[in-house]
């Protein structure tokens, strides 16, 4: 096992307030594995601001706990068998959007979907319902200031971007409850994503079990050349 390194996640990257965004840990834990399709399981929640370990244990397993050791979030090679649905056009996508923003949405700085993250400072994605499809859609040009120097977006931003849209689903076709979560993804990146190219984002629900439900989501070029595919498991906390 190597040593392991400290980070912390800044203040902006976050889905509920002060909680790290689960799609950006999976991306970093991911980019370490090494491996072409990882599953993260989110254990604990991370706070964003605070220093936490990440560790190499070998064989593609890599995690991050917590500075008193404490498991926080872990990541291993796995298999996607989730048959992703037909993405949608990039018109249907983009009208989906501009439907959805005209109406009542709540204003949040949520890293995935807030309308009040600046350019550059959140993924500015905006899931929409795709009218009669049973489907979440976006059309998405990702900023350049999400990209690294050669303007390629790093796995943290793919995977986030393969985060929020299924949890948007679940809300809407599967009635989701308040306060669900991200407890698991398994992802898998087929062709570089860019700043300044145009994608399609597309979310369905799979199935619901009680308080779980698993979703599809799928980042498709302009043209609907599949760039990403994740199945994710978010869960309701319970009541009472």
């Amino acid at each position: 096992m190597t040593r392991a390194e400290a980070l912390t996640v800044p203040t902006h990257i976050h889905g509920y307030p002060e909680i790290a965004f689960g799609g950006y840990l999976a991306g970093l834990l991911a980019a370490q594995s090494g491996a072409d399709t990882v599953r993260v399981d989110f254990r604990r929640a991370v706070t964003v601001d605070t220093p936490i370990l990440l560790s190499r244990p070998g064989d593609g397993h890599v995690a991050f706990t917590a500075t008193d050791d404490t498991l926080l979030v872990e990541a291993a090679p796995a298999a996607l068998t989730l048959d992703p649905r037909p993405a949608p056009s990039w018109a249907a996508a983009k009208s989906a959007v501009e439907l959805g923003l005209s109406g009542d949405r709540t204003v949040t700085d949520c890293y995935g979907c807030g309308l009040a993250c600046e350019p550059g400072r959140g993924l500015l994605l905006f899931p929409s319902e795709l009218p009669g499809a049973q489907m979440m859609a976006a059309a998405w040009t990702p900023d350049a200031g999400l990209a690294d120097e050669s303007g390629e977006l790093p796995p943290e931003v793919v995977w986030s971007a393969l985060d929020c849209p299924g949890g948007r689903a679940a809300f809407v076709f599967s009635r989701m409850g308040s306060g669900a979560f991200t407890a698991a993804m398994t992802s898998q990146q087929l062709r570089p994503m860019y700043a300044g190219a145009d994608y399609i984002s597309h979310a369905w629900v799979v199935t619901r079990d009680g308080r779980k439900h698993t979703v599809g989501v799928a980042l498709s070029t302009a043209d609907g050349e599949l760039c990403a595919l994740s199945e994710g498991l978010w869960i309701e906390p319970r009541q009472g």
